[in-house]
């Protein structure tokens, strides 16, 4: 029962320390909020650009091509061969006739033009539409598939696609960087900044030590402090996170300049962001807290 007591004190002590300490603890509460509202807007960006970048490789499509000579019965050989492909993640045909259907729907002018055509005139090919599951092995996944007897031709924008995937490699891991850059000077920032609210009681902390106070039942009071201060400091980006990203999303209509530039739908994924930030609000704070008792008051 001593451990939960002295647990319970150290509770009461700290939030009376921060209330009788209240400019100090001020300071540290906003300190934490402006950092943590830093944080917070480079993870919604990054999390953002990261999800577009799966977007549009999911968008990528390889389109095959059969032969002219390929019977009814061929598709369905071909068909077979392409769900071995261990990479392929949806198979999507259609026939020459269905692509004209489509592309005469889709433009007035192509419509004019192909309306007179007979079966027989009709130029174009039957499809295999491709999606991948791995983009990173499209390149492989489309020299395994024009090896199959029947096949014509095949065409995903290889030099597209290539320039595309290294510019998302580059972006991925720049806003990886920027973030834990970010994340580390947030904990460097509030760190020292408890630590100076901490060192401007020493004279609190001496007084503990000559009654006889153990450096754990000092040590606690402190940390729980720090605690508390950083959950107070996560409350105000936490409520820009939820509200802010509500209304930007219903602003854009969930999209950003084009359809292609869709944002994450706001639930779940704000409350993940959210306890995030409260997270690295509570840890960094308790262990500020902690580092300025132990290091700079040598208990």
């Amino acid at each position: 029962m001593k451990p939960f007591r002295m647990f319970v004190r150290s509770i009461r002590d700290a939030f009376k320390s921060v209330f009788r300490n209240f400019s100090l603890s001020l300071a540290s509460i906003s300190c934490i909020s402006i950092t943590l509202i830093i944080v917070a807007i480079a993870l919604l960006a990054s999390l953002n650009i990261n999800n577009f970048a799966k977007m549009i490789k999911e968008d990528v499509t390889i389109v095959v091509f059969v032969d002219r000579e390929v019977e009814e019965a061929g598709i369905g050989v071909i068909r077979a061969k392409l769900d071995q492909i261990s990479n392929i993640s949806t198979i999507t045909y259609k026939s020459k006739a269905e692509l004209r259907e489509e592309m005469q729907a889709s433009s007035s002018m192509l419509e004019a033009t192909m309306k007179d055509w007979s079966e027989e005139d009709n130029p174009l090919k039957d499809t295999f539409q491709i999606k991948v599951e791995d983009i990173e092995k499209i390149s492989e996944t489309a020299s395994t598939i024009e090896k199959i007897d029947g096949i014509d031709s095949v065409n995903y924008g290889e030099t597209m696609v290539n320039k595309f995937l290294a510019a998302f490699r580059i972006v991925e891991k720049g806003t990886i960087l920027a973030v834990i850059l970010l994340i580390v000077v947030t904990v460097f920032l509030i760190i020292n900044t408890i630590k100076l609210t901490i060192f401007s009681r020493k004279r609190e902390i001496s007084i503990m030590r000559l009654v006889g106070a153990s450096n754990f039942s000092i040590k606690m009071p402190f940390v729980i402090e720090g605690m508390i201060l950083g959950v107070i400091g996560s409350i105000i980006p936490i409520l820009i996170v939820i509200y802010g990203y509500y209304a930007m999303y219903r602003h854009f209509g969930g999209q950003i300049f084009s359809p292609l530039i869709k944002l994450i739908t706001p639930e779940p994924f704000i409350y993940g962001i959210s306890l995030l930030v409260l997270g690295i609000g509570i840890l960094v704070g308790m262990i500020g807290s902690y580092q300025a008792v132990r290091r700079y008051l040598k208990i």
